[in-house]
């Protein structure tokens, strides 16, 4: 630790305490607030069950930068060095598609063997792992339906695959000592006009309901369902709607996953919060950026990821809100892109704990709105990257763009090799 490094810190936390923030409170409360990791940013969504497949279902990652994960064993190296560069508590999302098998095995019959590697991987890395049944780029989803599903064959084995990716999650929640969410997204829907819009939600709802007859223990096991405004090829109708999926989730008293790519371009998931927290008991949110709607760009310190990390920590939602990411771009160094966007995912849970919120509570009960927008723009002044700074230290990341030598040295060695 450098003498500067020290002594910006030891001023930030004076400044801090002006405003009744506990800094060293702060960082500790960060530490307890992981966020997970999304392993589809380092092949481009390709997975190992087929890798050279076409995607499906709205799915696409585009550009070409060189080194792009071919296998399980290359996409965890790539982990590793983004993980040693991210500073805090991390864990790592997977979806169905990332097994790994000697034969081929189709999606209804997947089981907790064919991610035992995974499972290994993460207990020497103190990791949790989250998963998603893979619901896409499949022949069975090929005319843009899955668990709503006209044919029942078809339908039964989309309800097939979400059972075995339940066993599957719940058997990682067990071996790692912390739950798994499991999220459910669908991408059924159609292009054009659509006549009967209810049979296909009705099927949808009691497709679910059977995928999630069999009971876990909440310990090892959190179901989620998400819903999106629309799809590329399903531009008209989106069975799984926001409507469809926050009903579901609030009857069922199971997680609601919102996507901050998910809605019309003039909405924010961080205004969504509040109020989806009084109907639902846990949320997962896949926090991304949206450009022109729902293309998953590298997150940025923006005012809309300011604003999530904000409504977490005003509202102290850090038990029951689960922080994912969700973005895949192929145009750049894809662990750089990892280390972007986590960084700034947690910048901005850091900056949002510093926040002097029980001051600001205080003034607009009072109804001193004055007071209350005079502190909240000067407290964006104060300097929270003395605090960053101190934090990666502790954590032995660095602080700065240093960690970008470390990326290159890896592109020049081994990604270019690929």
């Amino acid at each position: 630790m450098t003498r500067l490094t020290e002594q910006a810190f030891e001023l930030a936390k004076q400044r801090f305490a002006d405003t009744g923030v506990d800094v060293e409170a702060a960082m500790n409360q960060l530490d307890r607030i992981p966020v997970s990791m999304h392993c589809w940013q380092g092949d481009d969504v390709r997975g190992f069950e087929n890798p050279q497949g076409a995607l499906t279902g709205g799915i696409q990652a585009t550009g070409n930068y060189p080194g792009r994960a071919r296998t399980a064993a290359e996409l965890r190296a790539d982990v590793d060095l983004a993980l040693s560069l991210i500073p805090g508590p991390k864990r790592f999302n997977l979806h169905a598609i990332y097994l790994e098998s000697d034969r081929p095995v189709d999606r209804n019959e997947i089981e907790p063997q064919h991610f035992a590697n995974w499972v290994s991987w993460a207990k020497e890395r103190q990791l949790g792992l989250d998963f998603n049944p893979t619901c896409f780029s499949h022949p069975l989803s090929a005319d843009g339906f899955t668990l709503s599903h006209a044919d029942k064959n078809i339908r039964q084995f989309w309800i097939d695959h979400c059972k075995a990716s339940r066993k599957v999650s719940a058997w990682f929640g067990e071996q790692l000592g912390t739950p798994s969410v499991m999220n459910i997204w669908v991408p059924d829907g159609m292009k054009d006009l659509t006549i009967d819009r209810f049979a296909p939600r009705q099927r949808l709802m009691q497709s679910i309901d059977e995928v999630l007859t069999e009971k876990f223990d909440a310990a090892h096991h959190i179901d989620a369902v998400e819903s999106k405004l629309f799809g590329i090829g399903a531009e008209s109708y989106t069975v799984g709607s926001n409507e469809f999926c926050l009903g579901y989730a609030a009857s069922r008293q199971i997680a609601l996953t919102l996507d901050a790519g998910h809605f019309h371009p003039t909405e924010v998931i961080s205004d969504k919060i509040s109020t989806v927290m009084l109907y639902v008991p846990r949320l997962l949110l896949h926090v991304s950026r949206p450009v022109r709607w729902d293309s998953d760009h590298v997150v940025l310190l923006d005012d809309e990821t300011q604003a999530i990390a904000q409504e977490i920590a005003r509202q102290k939602l850090f038990d029951k809100v689960h922080i994912g990411l969700d973005f895949f771009d192929a145009s750049i160094n894809r662990i750089a892109a990892w280390v972007i966007g986590t960084r700034n995912a947690k910048k901005a849970l850091l900056r949002a704990l510093l926040e002097p919120t029980d001051k600001l509570r205080t003034l607009e009960s009072a109804g001193d709105y004055t007071a209350r927008l005079a502190l909240l723009e000067e407290q964006k002044s104060l300097p929270w990257q003395a605090v960053w700074e101190m934090w990666c230290e502790r954590h032995d990341v660095p602080a700065d763009a240093g960690w970008l030598r470390s990326v290159r040295d890896y592109e020049e060695q081994t990604l270019s090799k690929r």
